[in-house]
């Protein structure tokens, strides 16, 4: 990512005749629990302009993914998710069972723990699923409590936290 997005920053500044970088930060990804929460991140990103205060509704920003998921109009470089295609058996059935998606809030933990598995390069899922892609994976997928760890301590045989 990081080579594609020095590429592609020269031949934007090229093309445009201008100087400077494209993107605030580093890109960041998580591994996500495609049949648990694929819908909600992309829910989460179509709703990110909204958020910003940048537009009114997500299908308003220009560059928004919604056009094709929530809208159905065709979009070359767009191909639709299995899970995606799962919520109806035609395009009409698909698009509004995903406006449907909109009518709810994202509850403020959930946002929480989007933003917080991809600053962190963490796994966002089931614990069921963070478990698989741990034993898969070979490392630690979820991020440990700060802090230092609570000291124990013995007493007739038994274990207590102090």
């Amino acid at each position: 990512m990081q080579t594609l997005g020095r590429h592609y920053v020269r031949y934007f500044n090229y093309t445009y005749q201008r100087t400077g970088t494209l993107w605030e930060g580093r890109f960041k990804s998580c591994v996500v629990d495609e049949e648990n929460y694929l819908l909600i991140c992309q829910r989460y990103i179509e709703l990110n302009p909204v958020r910003a205060n940048m537009v009114s509704a997500p299908g308003d920003y220009r560059w928004s993914s919604h056009h094709a998921n929530g809208l159905g109009k065709p979009i070359q470089l767009w191909t639709p998710h299995r899970v995606y295609r799962e919520l109806g058996p035609n395009n009409a059935e698909r698009t509004h069972a995903y406006r449907e998606l909109f009518r709810g809030h994202l509850d403020k933990e959930l946002l929480h723990e989007i933003r917080r598995a991809t600053q962190q390069g963490m796994v966002l899922g089931s614990d069921q699923f963070k478990q698989e892609v741990e034993q898969l994976a070979g490392r630690r997928v979820t991020a440990l409590k700060r802090g230092p760890k609570p000291k124990q301590k013995e007493v007739d045989g038994e274990e207590f936290l102090l």
